[in-house]
C-alpha cells in the first residue's frame, strides 16, 4: 500500500476552485466532441443533403451500444480506481486502470470485427430502406475500424481526468474536436468524398486524441501505471457493473433513437428524421456539458467516499447542482432565442420540409433542458459511492423505460399530442424518482 501525497486537492483543496479544476477542463473537451458532432451535422447536411444526414442518425443505435460498453468500463472503473486513490492503495488503483484498459481494446475489436462482418444485416435490422444502404456504408466501413482507438481513448481519458491531469484529457479531446472540423471540410468539401470522408475525418481525429493521452506516461508525478500481468479479473466485472448506469445511458439513447426513427419514418418520412437529427445534435451539446459536471462530480465524490469525507460530498454536490442549472439556463437561452439561425446552419435551401420540422420539434422538446443535467448528476453520484443499482433505476427510467413507454402510448393512443411530447414528460417523471433516490442514499445515510 502506497500512500497519497496530502496534496491531493481532490481530498484537501478549497470546494470550489477544486471542483472547477476539474469541471472546466471537461466541459471543454466534452462541448468539443460535442461542437464536432455538430460541425459533422453541419457540412453533411450542407454539402451532402438530407438523406445523408438521416443516414447517419439510422447507425446511432449500434454506435451508442458500442459507447455505451466503453463508458461502462470506463466509468465503473474510475469510480473503484478513485475510491482506491481515496484509501491510500495506489497499486489496486493502477491494477483497475491496467484492467478496464485493455478490456475495452479486446471487446471493441471483436464488435468492430463482428459488426463489418455483418454490415448489411445491421442496416436492415436498424430499420433503413434499402435506399440509404449506400450512404450508410460509406460512412459505416471508413468509421468502424476507428472504434477500437476511440474506446481507449474513452478509458485514458477517465483515468487521466481521475489522476487530476484533466487539462491534458480536455486538450486530447479538443485538439480532436478542431482536427475533425478541419478534415471534414477536407474530405467533405474539397475532395468530394463524400459520407466515407465524414466517417474518415472522425476517425483520424481520434488517433491524434489517442496520442495526445498518451503523453499522461511520461509524467513523473502520475498515481497510475499500466501493468500487463493483472491479477484478479473479476474485478473489472463488478467494476463494469457499478458502471452499469453509464451502459444503459448510452444503449438506452440508441433503443430510443431507433424507435424514434422507426415511428417517424412511418408517419413523416425521411425528411422527419433528418429533423429530429438536427434536434439531436442541439441536445447533444446541453447533455455533454452536463455530463462533464456529473462525471467531474464523480472523481470529487468517489475518492472522498473512499476517504469517508461526508462534509466535502455534500459541498461537492451542491456545487454540481448549482452548476446544471446554470448550463441549463444558457442552453435554453440558446435553443429558444436562436431557434432559426441554428436549425438553417445544418440544412440547405433544398430542405425547407425538414426545416419546418426541426422548428416544430424544438418547441416540443425544450422542457427537457428542465430535469436532465440534475438526473444525471444525482445518477453519476449514486455511482460515485458505489449504489450501482439505484443509479441503473435512474438511468434506465430517464433513458429507456419511460421515453419508449410513452412514445409508444403517446403515438397509438394521444393523437391529440405530438408523440414527442413523451420524451420531456419522461424526463419529468425521471427528475422525480431520482430526487427521491438521492434524498434515501444522501452522505449522511451512507457514510458515518
Amino acid at each position: 500500500m502506497q500512500n497519497v501525497s496530502k496534496n491531493n486537492f481532490v481530498l484537501n483543496g478549497p470546494i470550489l476552485n477544486s471542483f472547477f479544476k476539474i469541471a472546466i477542463p471537461s466541459m471543454i473537451g466534452f462541448v468539443s466532441i460535442s461542437s464536432a458532432a455538430v460541425v459533422d451535422g453541419i457540412f453533411v447536411g450542407n454539402y451532402l443533403g438530407s438523406q445523408s444526414l438521416a443516414a447517419i442518425n439510422l447507425l446511432l443505435p449500434l454506435l451508442t451500444f458500442v459507447f455505451g460498453i466503453g463508458f461502462m468500463f470506463a466509468v465503473g472503473g474510475s469510480v473503484g480506481a478513485g475510491k482506491y486513490i481515496g484509501q491510500h492503495n495506489l497499486d489496486a488503483a493502477s491494477g483497475i486502470f491496467s484492467k478496464t484498459v485493455i478490456s475495452c481494446f479486446v471487446i471493441s475489436v471483436i464488435i468492430v470485427s463482428a459488426s463489418l462482418a455483418f454490415d448489411t444485416v445491421i442496416y436492415g435490422a436498424l430499420g433503413a430502406t434499402p435506399d440509404l444502404y449506400p450512404l450508410m456504408a460509406q460512412y459505416f466501413v471508413a468509421y468502424m475500424p476507428f472504434l477500437v482507438v476511440e474506446l481507449v481513448v474513452i478509458a485514458l481519458y477517465y483515468f487521466i481526468r481521475l489522476d487530476g491531469f484533466a487539462n491534458l484529457a480536455a486538450t486530447a479531446l479538443t485538439l480532436g474536436a478542431v482536427i475533425n472540423v478541419i478534415l471534414d471540410y477536407l474530405f467533405i468539401v474539397q475532395f468530394d468524398m463524400g459520407l466515407s470522408g465524414a466517417g474518415l475525418a472522425t476517425g483520424l481525429s481520434q488517433l491524434l486524441s489517442l496520442f495526445i493521452l498518451l503523453m499522461y506516461f511520461f509524467k513523473h508525478d502520475r498515481k497510475l501505471k499500466i501493468s500487463y500481468h493483472s491479477k484478479n479479473w473479476f474485478e473489472i466485472l463488478r467494476a463494469a457493473y457499478n458502471g452499469l448506469s453509464e451502459f444503459i445511458n448510452e444503449v438506452s439513447g440508441g433503443v430510443v433513437a431507433f424507435l424514434l426513427n422507426w415511428i417517424i419514418i412511418s408517419s413523416i418520412g425521411v425528411s422527419g428524421v433528418a429533423a429530429i437529427t438536427i434536434i439531436n445534435y442541439l441536445i447533444l451539446m446541453g447533455m455533454m456539458m452536463n455530463f462533464a459536471v456529473s462525471e467531474a462530480a464523480q472523481v470529487f465524490v468517489s475518492q472522498n467516499f473512499g476517504a469517508q469525507n461526508r462534509q466535502r460530498i455534500v459541498q461537492f454536490m451542491m456545487v454540481s447542482f448549482a452548476a446544471c442549472c446554470l448550463i441549463s439556463a444558457l442552453c435554453l437561452g440558446l435553443l429558444l432565442g436562436f431557434t432559426d439561425p441554428i436549425i438553417q446552419a445544418f440544412l440547405d435551401d433544398d430542405s425547407q420540409q425538414a426545416s419546418a420540422l426541426a422548428y416544430e420539434f424544438v418547441w416540443t422538446l425544450w422542457p427537457i433542458f428542465l430535469f436532465n443535467g440534475l438526473s444525471i448528476t444525482i445518477s453519476a453520484y449514486l455511482t460515485a459511492i458505489h449504489h450501482a443499482k439505484p443509479s441503473a433505476v435512474v438511468a434506465l427510467s430517464r433513458s429507456l423505460i419511460l421515453p419508449c413507454g410513452l412514445l409508444v402510448l403517446f403515438y397509438y393512443f394521444v393523437s391529440s399530442f405530438s408523440f414527442l411530447w413523451a420524451l420531456p414528460a419522461a424526463e419529468a417523471i425521471s427528475f422525480v424518482l431520482a430526487l427521491y433516490l438521492f434524498y434515501r442514499y444522501q452522505p449522511k445515510h451512507v457514510l458515518p
